[in-house]
């Protein structure tokens, strides 16, 4: 039995610190950051899972068989930090070998400090089921960019119920979803509501850098939320709440899921290595729109406008050039004179979101190929791959 605790923090971001104020925009780098400038965007043990049995609802959609088949595989985590203080927050099983997901922040102390480089796994993390009982887990890894973790349980007398991940690049504006979780340690409860966006790039309190293509939901999502599943209405994971917009630090604005997809990168680097690997190109990123472009005469409509380029970063060791003009444009300032990024490895790059999402699918090391607009010409530039620093400097 674990030792009562003397302070409890009902973790995250979701799970938030209290009265916190989260912004939706992405926060300007000063060069040494992959980012974009822009401020308006907002086998272990393989098990078989049923499908959940869909009855009534608008649209096919039935939160309560949903809540009925996925309940046991949703958990409540409790993290020992030391010195008295503990973090509340929820997870999913997600395999027969008792695998669970959930947000770094959940396992972490990198919600109370400002260096991520000082961000420490907690001393002990506890695994509470739905039927009552608690049993130690262990931290495989976690991975503080996208704000995933994984954390194991071994436990013969533990029955596992894992639940199935989805695909979270075929999710849609409009189509209903439901979050389970432990809002305020209120272990198993249920929350239903819609996508209301995709795609957000959300600045993370974690890192320097904004995790790309989050799913926002007007669904509740509240203190104790974060690390727990967002179900589409086939019962699938395709999210993990990680986050809320919030000026009051409660639930009433809007809430944001770590898609899944990019969870499953994390878990497979994470039992692979016990680590995850991102490629850095060293890059300040703006977009390039049709206004932008009628504006500056640009040779194209679409892109990632490259502002600044770190020195002697990876982008710049492969000759991309970036802005030198400081230009104001709708009331903000922009080099439009800098390289613009029109695809990666044939993929094409229609602003600095997207081109953020493919870097991230690649590690350190990679070769990747750069097909850029540089005033009138076209200019194809292989760049290696750097390892995405926790904590850039300037």
């Amino acid at each position: 039995m674990r030792p009562p605790l003397v302070t409890v923090i009902v973790a995250g971001f979701a799970a938030g610190l209290a009265a916190t104020v989260l912004v939706v925009g992405i926060a300007s780098g000063t060069g040494a950051f992959d980012s974009s400038n822009s401020t308006t965007r907002v086998v272990i043990k393989p098990s078989t899972i049923a499908p959940v049995t869909v009855t009534a609802g608008a649209r096919g959609f039935d939160p309560s068989a949903i809540y009925r088949d996925r309940i046991d595989g949703v958990v409540t985590i409790s993290s020992v930090l030391g010195q008295g203080s503990e973090i509340g927050g929820s997870g999913f099983v997600v395999n027969g070998g008792g695998l669970i997901l959930t947000n770094a922040h959940v396992v972490t102390n990198s919600a109370t400090v400002a260096n991520p480089d000082s961000v420490k796994r907690a001393e002990q993390v506890w695994v509470r089921f739905q039927d009552g009982n608690q049993v130690p887990a262990k931290t495989i890894g976690y991975d503080l960019f996208d704000d995933v973790a994984l954390v194991q349980v071994s436990d013969p007398q533990v029955e596992l119920a894992p639940v199935p991940l989805g695909n979270s690049n075929a999710v849609h504006v409009g189509e209903p979803v439901a979050a389970i979780g432990s809002p305020f340690l209120e272990a198993g409860s249920l929350s239903v509501g819609v996508v209301s966006a995709v795609n957000r790039a959300i600045p993370s309190s974690l890192t320097n850098y904004a995790i790309p293509g989050e799913i926002q939901t007007d669904a509740a999502i509240n203190h104790g939320n974060s690390g727990g599943p967002l179900f589409n209405a086939a019962g699938q994971v395709i999210g993990i709440n990680a986050q809320i917009n919030t000026t009051s630090g409660g639930g009433e604005g809007v809430g944001f899921a770590v898609p899944i997809d990019a969870a499953k990168r994390s878990m497979r680097q994470l039992l692979a290595d016990g680590h995850v690997s991102y490629g850095w190109l060293g890059v300040r990123l703006g977009d390039v729109t049709p206004a932008l472009a009628s504006a500056f005469h640009l040779a194209v409509q679409h892109g990632a406008l490259v502002e600044a380029v770190s020195p002697g970063g990876p982008a710049a060791q492969a000759g991309v050039h970036g802005g030198t003009q400081d230009r104001t444009f709708q009331d903000q300032l922009v080099r439009p004179d800098g390289d613009i990024i029109v695809s990666v490895d044939g993929h094409l790059v229609a602003d600095s979101d997207q081109f953020i999402k493919l870097i991230d699918n690649y590690s350190a090391g990679k070769v990747v190929h750069l097909l850029i607009q540089r005033g009138g010409q076209r200019v194809d530039l292989p760049v290696t791959l750097g390892e995405r620093p926790l904590a850039p400097s300037s």
